[in-house]
């Protein structure tokens, strides 16, 4: 059996106790978390979300990249989140490559040129934290009045640390 053959399989018993089909779109506990994808972050689980409290939104780095900043807008404006938090993580894969490597690994391996796109990689931690909370505050799509907030993740303790992000860079 496959391991997409074994993901539908558990749907399957899920789906079998599933009593969930009446909540609202809208996420109960109206926050959106911005967050990296790296399999060993599970954010509903380690912020004690339940099915329809929040909206997570993940991606490689929990970069704010223009699609996140898209969701967010359409998580705020149409669906009433008021809080926003974006969580990167220790040991984070994207702290180990520059956009020039990996660039080269398609043309290498498949012919195909990845030159023009920005896979978003850093090299400090709490500056990219405080990169993506800027500029998803700089956004003038998104309401002022939403607190946007920035967090580590550790993957060896499971403990949230919040990152102090200067207000005054975010304009």
């Amino acid at each position: 059996m496959s391991e997409l053959d074994a993901l539908l399989e558990a749907n399957r018993t899920f789906a079998a106790g599933f009593d969930h089909a009446a909540l609202p779109a809208p996420p109960a506990r109206r926050v959106a978390v911005l967050a990296c994808m790296d399999a060993r972050l599970d954010p509903a689980r380690f912020l004690g979300l339940g099915i329809g409290d929040a909206h997570v939104i993940r991606n490689a780095g929990g970069r704010a990249t223009e699609d996140a900043i898209r969701s967010l807008i359409i998580s705020s404006w149409l669906l009433g989140t008021r809080e926003f938090a974006v969580v990167h993580h220790t040991d984070c894969g994207m702290l180990t490559f520059s956009n020039e490597e990996l660039r080269a690994r398609p043309r290498t391996e498949t012919g195909a040129d990845a030159w023009g796109i920005d896979f978003l990689p850093f090299g400090n931690l709490e500056e990219s934290v405080c990169e993506d909370v800027r500029r998803i505050r700089s956004s003038p799509f998104i309401p002022q009045d939403i607190p946007v907030r920035g967090f580590l993740y550790d993957v060896r303790t499971g403990l949230l640390n919040e990152v102090q992000v200067d207000r005054q860079a975010a304009a």
